[in-house]
C-alpha cells in the first residue's frame, strides 16, 4: 500500500470550511481584510442610499442665501449632524478602501502579511480623517 501525497495530507489536517448561522456573527473573528471588504460595501450603500439627500442639500446650498442660511439651520441639528458624519465616514472610508482595493488589482500587497498591514492601514487612516472632518461640523474647531 502506498502512502498519500503530501498535499492530501495536508488537506486532511486542514479544518473544512463551514458557513456560519446569523446567530453566529457576533462570535466569528474576521481578519482586519474582512472588516474592511464588509464596511467597503457598507459605505457604498449608504453613500448609494444618502446621495439624492446630499445633491438636494448642495442645491440648497447653492439656490439662494435665504435658502443656505434655512440649510444651516437646519445643519446645525444634533441628528442631521451625526447623518453628515457618517456621510463623511462612508465617502473617507469607500476613498480609503477603494485605492487599497485598486492597488490589490495590480497585484501589490496580495501576499497575507501585506493585505493584513494594508487593511488596519485603512482602518488607521479613514477614521482618524473622519474624526478630523467632525472637529468642524460640531463646532470644536
Amino acid at each position: 500500500m502506498s502512502t498519500p501525497p503530501t498535499h492530501a495530507l495536508a488537506a486532511r489536517n486542514r479544518r473544512q470550511f463551514r458557513n456560519i448561522h446569523v446567530t453566529q456573527i457576533v462570535r466569528y473573528r474576521l481578519p482586519p481584510s474582512g472588516w474592511v471588504s464588509i464596511l467597503h460595501r457598507v459605505s457604498g450603500a449608504a453613500l448609494f442610499l444618502l446621495l439624492p439627500l446630499l445633491l438636494w442639500l448642495f442645491d440648497l446650498s447653492l439656490m439662494s442665501e435665504l435658502s443656505f442660511a434655512r440649510l444651516q439651520e437646519a445643519a446645525s441639528h444634533g441628528f442631521v449632524k451625526l447623518v453628515l458624519l457618517g456621510a463623511i465616514w462612508a465617502f473617507l472610508h469607500h476613498l480609503v478602501a477603494g485605492v487599497r482595493y485598486l492597488l490589490l488589482d495590480l497585484q501589490v500587497g496580495i501576499d497575507k502579511r501585506a493585505a493584513r498591514k494594508s487593511a488596519v492601514a485603512v482602518l488607521a487612516i479613514s477614521l482618524p480623517l473622519t474624526l478630523l472632518a467632525a472637529l468642524p461640523l460640531f463646532g470644536v474647531v
